[in-house]
């Protein structure tokens, strides 16, 4: 078997103001054929697991380009093109192939085109025809288009959010490649839509019972359940959630459990969001524990979401409530980082950071900071992945830490704060940027867990926001989107 492998991945916040150009991709992950390294990002886990199941089934594996950009704006159209036109070709020279895998996200937009996979998809599907099985993993927060379902066989979803689950997935996309091709399945999708836009983290109820049952089903003709959150800051027409079954064969099977699985998240519509304070509350709260680390999550500031991370309202509240032993991790500033390597460690200067990209993420910070530490090349972890933020600066003023960081990044481990010589467990109070993809990491460790509502950079919600694409069909756009009247 010959199977072709690539991955162009990116999130697209449509209200951020921050282009993604090829400079993005190459900052976060560029990588020509043969050149991806051993561990996978969060979007190219079907490459690195294909390395190890084509090499035990004696498959050729033939690699494409791995991109990944971390989330921000509009792709730019040449950016876009470039990418795609790229695994296109590469595609075309590895002719004929058995099967496609590819690794996606979900959510790319980019100038000129909406819909940048179904784009892809189609494509591929046009250049090797009907019989070769093209298959693809998705970021759940990401936009199920009519088009993707069309040039797929085989789409499946992280069903973890935190996504600790993307090699799982990748795994699970092989097996079923594997069968799809050795002639033990017939794999067909059936789709629901729910016609709602909603947050749904796993980490607690409902959703977390929700997924446990969706994998308890997964056996038999029903070979894969997926659901598609949506990405609430991605404005194009077919933004929303739906539920992916793929069946053995029996797509009227897979239209009655993906319709089951749909009306009970519609049912629970609202309720999955963990519930937010405000900024005044949460440092309150997290200054008034008795034991630290308190973890403050500033949960629309997310980098992971697109926004540029450099929101200071939390800090600001930090210092006019007088909290000591608070580290920020972290607010991105190049420009800040910039000035504290020219100053180097111990130097002691006056800085103006934060604030800088957006509307409603606070006033800049002015103080006088002292330089503790400075990372050229600081990562953090992720599952397997390495989740590059640096070059960063940790400075220290009045009492509290903050690490700067020129990679956009949320925080998704405690290694971040550990790559700049920071004990979190020394911590009375922790801020990340990161609406829940740090829980899994940090929840061993914390004493508690804070949701905080700070400012408005990421449009987080849907009711108010906006739109100028997305259908109006939709809740909490329309109160009752599946009643018969126009």
């Amino acid at each position: 078997m010959r199977i072709f492998t690539a991955a162009m991945a990116t999130e697209t916040n449509t209200f951020s103001p921050i282009v993604i150009d090829k400079r993005a991709f190459e900052a976060s992950l560029y990588a020509p054929p043969g050149t991806h390294p051993d561990t996978p990002t969060l979007c190219t886990a079907p490459i690195t697991v294909g390395r190890r199941v084509c090499a035990a089934r004696g498959w050729t594996l033939i690699e494409g380009t791995a991109a990944w950009a971390d989330p921000a704006g509009l792709v730019a159209r040449t950016t876009h093109e470039g990418l795609r036109d790229e695994i296109l070709e590469q595609l075309r020279a590895a002719l004929p192939v058995d099967g496609v895998m590819l690794g996606l996200h979900g959510a790319m937009v980019a100038q000129g085109c909406d819909d940048p996979e179904g784009d892809l998809l189609a494509r591929i599907r046009t250049l090797v025809g009907p019989e070769v099985a093209i298959f693809a993993g998705l970021d759940p927060h990401s936009h199920l288009t009519a088009k993707r379902v069309a040039a797929a066989d085989v789409l499946i979803a992280f069903k973890e959010f935190p996504h600790t689950d993307f090699v799982d997935r990748a795994e699970d996309l092989w097996r079923l490649l594997a069968d799809r091709l050795e002639g033990r399945i017939a794999p067909v999708m059936s789709v629901f839509d729910c016609r709602m836009i909603d947050v749904f983290p796993t980490s607690r109820a409902p959703m977390r019972g929700f997924v446990d049952r969706m994998i308890a089903m997964e056996r038999g003709p029903v070979l894969s359940l997926s659901v598609i959150h949506g990405f609430m800051a991605g404005d194009v027409p077919e933004m929303g959630t739906k539920v992916i079954a793929v069946t053995d064969g029996d797509p009227a099977l897979g239209a009655r459990i993906a319709a089951d699985l749909g009306a009970e998240l519609f049912a629970n519509r609202g309720r999955h969001l963990m519930p937010a304070l405000t900024p005044d509350q949460a440092v309150a709260r997290a200054r008034a524990a008795p034991t630290g680390p308190v973890v403050i999550a500033d949960m629309w500031d997310n980098p992971g979401g697109g926004t540029a991370g450099d929101a200071t309202v939390i800090l600001h509240e930090l210092i006019a409530q007088g909290v000591t032993g608070a580290v920020i991790g972290t607010i991105w500033d190049p420009i800040a980082v910039q000035l504290c390597f020219a100053a180097g460690e111990g130097a002691e200067i006056p800085l103006r950071f934060g604030a800088k990209s957006a509307p409603d993420t606070g006033a800049p910070v002015d103080a006088r900071v002292r330089v503790l530490a400075l990372n050229p090349t600081a990562e953090m972890r992720f599952g397997d992945s390495r989740v590059p933020f640096g070059p960063a600066a940790r400075i220290g003023f009045a009492g509290v830490e903050v690490i700067l960081n020129t990679v956009r990044a949320q925080g998704f481990d405690p290694s971040l704060f550990t790559a700049m010589g920071v004990d979190p467990m020394a911590a009375r109070i922790l801020v990340i940027k990161s609406t829940n993809h740090f829980h899994a990491a940090f929840a061993p460790i914390a004493k508690d867990i804070l949701y905080c509502s700070a400012g408005k950079p990421y449009p987080n919600d849907p009711a108010t926001t906006p739109y100028r694409h997305v259908r109006r069909d939709i809740w909490p756009i329309c109160p009752d989107p599946f009643c018969d009247q126009p």
